[in-house]
């Protein structure tokens, strides 16, 4: 699994576990529900700005968003 599989697998477990759709974060963060599905299947390069609104509107840490993602590894 690549950084960008982890890190959307991560955000994936973190809106599952607030019994959040994809339709509804995508509401929130004023994103197409398509690209939180590529975010989310690790297609899609997130931008730090989107990246900056999902944690605000997930309401987690940071740490929760990276968690084992390989930081002497390159994205993809």
């Amino acid at each position: 699994m690549n950084n960008l599989e982890t890190l959307g697998e991560n955000i994936r477990n973190i809106r599952k576990s607030k019994n959040i759709s994809q339709e509804k974060l995508a509401e929130m963060c004023d994103l197409h529900r398509t690209y939180i599905g590529a975010i989310e299947c690790g297609t899609k390069n997130v931008c730090f700005k989107n990246l900056i609104k999902l944690i605000g509107v997930l309401e987690c840490d940071v740490c929760d968003i990276f968690k084992n993602i390989n930081f002497s590894e390159n994205l993809q």
